[in-house]
């Protein structure tokens, strides 16, 4: 299986599976939606801003993670 010795530039521009696609986009929501509620210039509870840290965190990770998971070059064996 050639996906074993790739380096990082090799996976994040190989192409990704579906699910993961899905994933990065939720991750990008979330960070989004974390970034909106840090720079909103209403003064806003401590909990809710901390919140938003953690919303951005979480979000970037999952985003990253995704984008590096590889579609694999066999293909699934159907038994019947």
């Amino acid at each position: 299986m050639k996906n074993k010795n790739m380096n990082v530039v090799e996976r994040t521009l190989a192409p990704t599976p579906k699910w993961f696609k899905v994933l990065r986009t939720v991750g990008i929501a979330l960070a989004s939606v974390g970034g909106v509620i840090i720079a909103s210039p209403v003064a806003l509870p401590v909990g809710l801003v901390s919140i938003a840290g953690y919303l951005v965190l979480g979000g970037s990770i999952i985003s990253v993670v995704s984008q590096t998971a590889v579609k694999s070059e066999e293909e699934p064996k159907v038994n019947l």
